[in-house]
């Protein structure tokens, strides 16, 4: 894949999630890979990878951080 597909694949799927973030709309990056595999193909899976990429974090993230806020109340708990 091209350096300018995964550039703008990327940035597309940034200003996406932001939006998606902004409006509350969490299937729009549906939408936004219709509007591209009507055009590229190849844009739109590098574009999709990306979504897929960043929502996956984005889960994970929450997960860690959970897990991670209670351990810490685990150990404050024990302090005591």
């Amino acid at each position: 894949m091209s350096a300018t597909v995964e550039t703008l694949a990327a940035k597309l799927a940034a200003d996406t999630v932001d939006v998606m973030d902004a409006s509350g709309e969490e299937r729009l990056f549906v939408e936004v890979g219709a509007v591209l595999g009507a055009a590229s193909q190849s844009l739109e899976e590098a574009y999709l990878t990306e979504i897929r990429v960043r929502l996956a974090e984005r889960k994970a993230r929450t997960f860690l951080e959970r897990k991670a806020s209670e351990l810490l109340a685990k150990l404050s708990s024990e302090d005591k």
